[in-house]
Order: structure tokens, then C-alpha cells, then sequence
């Protein structure tokens, strides 16, 4: 005569191999945020005290150099290939935020230059980056 036994379903699930891909996940990520560079156009900005501008949805990077080369994003333009470009942009979306790199030692009149297209082209919205200015107490 066989008698029936009772069986209990151990319905555990085990997460340790959940927790230790998490784990990975996140060092991985940890590691490969510190390897991000900004990559592009080398430009020496200029410091300022001025508020920060937060990154935005919709923003155009034109970026000035030492010797006066403007870059749209990463690639060489001249003034009407930039103007082509930022009446496109305009016609897109004109509330478009116009972020001008312009190195410290770029002449003042190709930023004033760049600004005047720009606004040619129906972009109102313009900011010039710049590094923070250190505080008096942090320099020595």
C-alpha cells in the first residue's frame, strides 16, 4: 500500500543572480559615464559669473575658434552654408536655443557676426558659453 505524502511547492525565487547583474549594471555605468568627453572643436571659453543655462530639448551648438573657423555641431561651415543651416532650423522650430562656443581668444565681431545671423534667421534665443568664474577665496 503506498501512501500518498504531501508535497509542498518551495515557490522561493531566487534574486542573487537578479542583485549581482544589477550590481554589474551599475558599476558599468559608473565607470563609462567618467569616460565621457565633451568631443569636438577645441575652444578656450571665456569665465563669467552668469547664471548656468540648462540643456534643453532642442539646441544648436555653433562653435568659434582661435583663428575665427565656425563649426555647426562638429563640421567646418562658412557664413552662408551657417545661414542655410539656422534658417532650416528656424523654420523647424523658432523658439531654438543657439548655443555660441566662442573661444576667448575668437575676434569680438565673429561672435557679433554669428549673433547677426541668427537673428536673420528668426532665432531670438541665443546663449554664449563660458566657464564659471572661480571665487576669490578658491584662488591662491
Amino acid at each position: 500500500m503506498q501512501f500518498r505524502r504531501s508535497r509542498k511547492d518551495d515557490a522561493r525565487i531566487d534574486i542573487t543572480p537578479l542583485v549581482d547583474m544589477v550590481f554589474l549594471l551599475l558599476i558599468f555605468f559608473m565607470l563609462s559615464t567618467t569616460f565621457i568627453v565633451t568631443p569636438g572643436i577645441k575652444v578656450n571659453l571665456p569665465h563669467s559669473s552668469a547664471e548656468t543655462v540648462t540643456h534643453e530639448k532642442r539646441e544648436v551648438q555653433v562653435a568659434i575658434t582661435e583663428d575665427n573657423k565656425v563649426f555647426w555641431e562638429k563640421i567646418l561651415v562658412d557664413e552662408k552654408e551657417l545661414e542655410q543651416r539656422l534658417m532650416e532650423v528656424a523654420r523647424e522650430d523658432s523658439q531654438t536655443l543657439i548655443i555660441i562656443r566662442a573661444d576667448a581668444k575668437a575676434l569680438h565681431g565673429k561672435v557679433v557676426e554669428v549673433m547677426d545671423i541668427a537673428k536673420q534667421a528668426g532665432l531670438n534665443r541665443l546663449a554664449i558659453a563660458t566657464y564659471p568664474k572661480e571665487k576669490e577665496g578658491a584662488r591662491q
